[in-house]
């Protein structure tokens, strides 16, 4: 006879105790034992047993356990089950991080994670083919649009797999959010009613509620020239900007301005020329909102880098040349102030557009999905990829699901209130697939593709390079304990399964576009796992949360709309002259759609209540010491990392905070 103790561990969430009785058995090497316990698990609780089994169970290989109801089935979300058996130094450890519903016995394996075997004998080798054919059925694959990465298939967040679901904290607050928004949307309509809407100061009536200081620096400087090129390097969207090797093609110089195409060159020749090309927009259909043409623009912008690291800007071309107009106006610093400032604008909002919808949603989201469901599909629990894996997946499935049934959904936000909605944001998306190159998820081929490596005031490109240093080590770490040499990796049947289905079928072909279908050595497949976490975490983080927040002290460009104004509602200017301010407001958003842009900024850029910093997973998916040992070497890098960020934004007028790990989230959930 020897006596075991078991400690069954429950969920903090809302409702994650169940009333409904739990029964559980011990199965081990020599045998299986049904445990003499009728548990009832509470909320956050753990609960601990001793029970004799009348038989030596040998090396436990399952914990099995079933959930009895009679009328009501009440979910029970199990976090973990640790077991301390006869004479032994260490508990094993069960981990289970999911909903147990239903009447069905559910088996937990031992969690040490194993690479698969070709054993079919093998207990644990069953298993994870089981648990594979369960999952396949239950994740799957469709297609949301053609040409663009697919997607779970859900119509709605109601039909996600329950653990891929948020938990009820998160789902209440993401509503009460929405329904705060929609309130102070409604707030500010009220207060705007009877007020004129004709010059730029107007905007301050609706630019009111807590801001952050870079919020409030943005309101008081957004027409400066030092303010609009520093956001390409640090702003919310620092993924265009690009060192110029040449003059681009599409430049045409005006007569009169060959002084300027002499200093063009010779910031050319210092490598002090940089650009952001903004093509991809270029012939994009616009929005008709409430009966009113909206309009799109592809401008183009050259910079100069000065020595003391400013960025600011020397020409904007705000279409390339067609033909009906082959020498488009080119617009420069010394032009009228109004004709330079909604030169700018027109940026700002070409900008947007390509942030939300190229660098954000495809370039995270959408990626992030795939990664998410093709692990769901082809990695089982046991499998330390999975383990390693799973916490940057958390909560992704349903925030891009919402966001395709409310956001970019016919009808949806975007429809409503910006440029490239109706349609074009589709068309906008399928070109930009085409552009999605693995080099472009990977800073260190992306920045020096893009030739901003060694630029000290690119605080962006900085701290990706660093982020994505510490991230590639922790993944290294991992990745050596499992995967001794190269012909491991090539001979892991479901790795190599995971991969294709990721290329081939969740980015539809992307081979031609530098993404592998296999893997033929630890390095690659450590870089690859890089880039998925990176993606997950530290770029989101970069590219989220710099978009708006009226409500919450975060750093901040979009609150003050003037600056990334969502939609344009007067085509692109011709001329420099006949620009007046009434030009430049009927250009602008209306209050309406000023309001909402506002608004659902606030809502998707707001730090999460629930929010998990990069490494901080509470969940123990592995178990061995080593793997706990590189687990927490990763958090103590981060921590250093923090440190240096926050020593060397005390030293700067604009501190640069979306890359510090701790305001990173560890999955998208936002």
């Amino acid at each position: 006879m020897g006596r075991y103790r078991i400690r069954v561990a429950t969920g903090a969430w809302l409702f994650s105790g169940s009333h409904n009785r739990v029964q559980l058995w011990l199965v081990g090497t020599r045998g299986e034992a049904e445990l003499q316990l009728r548990l009832r698990p509470a909320r956050g609780q753990e609960e601990e047993f001793d029970r004799d089994v009348p038989k030596d169970l040998g090396p436990l290989q399952f914990v099995k356990l079933c959930k009895h109801h009679s009328l009501v089935d009440d979910a029970w979300f199990c976090d973990l089950i640790t077991v301390r058996g006869p004479g032994a130094f260490e508990e094993a450890a069960f981990p289970c991080y999911r909903w147990v519903q239903g009447q069905g016995v559910l088996s937990l394996p031992e969690g040490t994670a194993r690479l698969p075997g070709d054993n079919a004998l093998d207990v644990f080798q069953k298993h994870r083919e089981k648990e594979l054919k369960e999952r396949q059925t239950l994740y799957c694959w469709d297609t949301w649009k053609e040409g663009l990465p697919l997607t779970i298939a859900a119509g709605c967040q109601d039909d996600l797999p329950p653990n891929m679901r948020f938990h009820e904290d998160k789902r209440l607050d993401f509503e009460w959010a929405l329904k705060a928004g929609a309130l102070e949307m409604v707030l500010k309509r009220v207060y705007t009613l009877l007020s004129p809407w004709n010059r730029l100061e107007d905007f301050d009536q609706i630019f009111w509620g807590q801001k952050s200081a870079l919020a409030e620096k943005v309101h008081q400087c957004w027409r400066d020239d030092e303010i609009f090129g520093y956001q390409f390097l640090n702003g919310a969207n620092p993924m265009l900007l690009r060192r110029s090797a040449s003059l681009p093609s599409r430049l045409v110089l005006p007569p009169g301005l060959e002084a300027l195409g002499a200093q063009l060159e010779s910031e050319l020749q210092n490598g002090s020329l940089f650009e952001a090309d903004f093509i991809l927009l270029d012939g994009i259909p616009a929005n008709v909102i409430r009966g009113e043409k909206q309009y799109v623009a592809a401008p183009l912008v050259l910079l100069k880098m000065e020595p003391n690291g400013k960025l600011l800007p020397m020409a904007i071309q705000i279409q390339p040349p067609s033909p009906r107009s082959p020498t488009p106006p080119l617009f420069l610093p010394s032009d009228p102030p109004l004709a330079w400032l909604l030169a700018k604008t027109w940026v700002r909002n070409s900008d947007f557009q390509l942030h939300q919808l190229q660098y954000h949603l495809l370039n995270t989201h959408l990626v992030a999905e795939v990664i998410a469901v093709a692990t769901m599909r082809r990695l089982p629990g046991l499998h330390p990829v999975f383990k390693l894996l799973i916490p940057h997946i958390r909560y992704t499935l349903e925030i891009n699901t919402r966001a395709r049934s409310q956001l970019i959904s016919e009808g949806g936000i975007f429809d409503k209130a910006v440029s490239t909605g109706g349609g074009g944001h589709v068309h906008l998306l399928r070109r930009a697939m085409a552009q999605l190159t693995y080099c472009s998820l990977c800073p260190p081929d992306d920045l020096a593709d893009r030739g901003l490596l060694g630029i000290p005031s690119a605080l962006y490109a900085h701290d990706a390079l660093r982020l994505w240093g510490i991230i590639a080590r922790y993944v290294e770490g991992i990745v050596h304990l499992f995967y001794h040499r190269d012909d491991v990796v090539r001979g892991d049947p479901e790795l190599q399964a995971w991969c294709q289905e990721i290329t081939e079928v969740g980015l539809c072909q992307a081979q031609d576009r530098g993404f592998p279908v296999s893997f033929q050595s630890q390095k690659q497949l450590c870089h690859f796992l890089t880039m998925c976490v990176f993606t997950c975490t530290a770029q989101h983080g970069a590219i989220n949360q710099g978009q708006g927040c009226s409500f919450f002290p975060q750093l901040d460009w979009y609150a003050w709309v003037p600056n990334a104004p969502c939609t344009m509602r007067m085509p692109p200017p011709t001329s420099k002259e006949e620009i007046t301010m009434a030009t430049v407001m009927a250009s602008l958003p209306d209050i309406r759609q000023a309001c909402l842009q506002m608004t659902i900024t606030w809502h998707l850029g707001r730090r999460q209540p629930d929010m998990v910093p990069l490494g901080h997973h509470k969940e123990k998916y592995f178990s061995s010491p080593k793997a706990k040992a590189v687990l927490n070497q990763f958090q103590t890098d981060l921590e250093s990392l923090e440190r240096e960020i926050t020593a060397r934004n005390a030293r700067l007028d604009l501190p640069y905070d979306y890359l510090k790990p701790s305001r990173i989230e560890n999955s998208i959930t936002i």
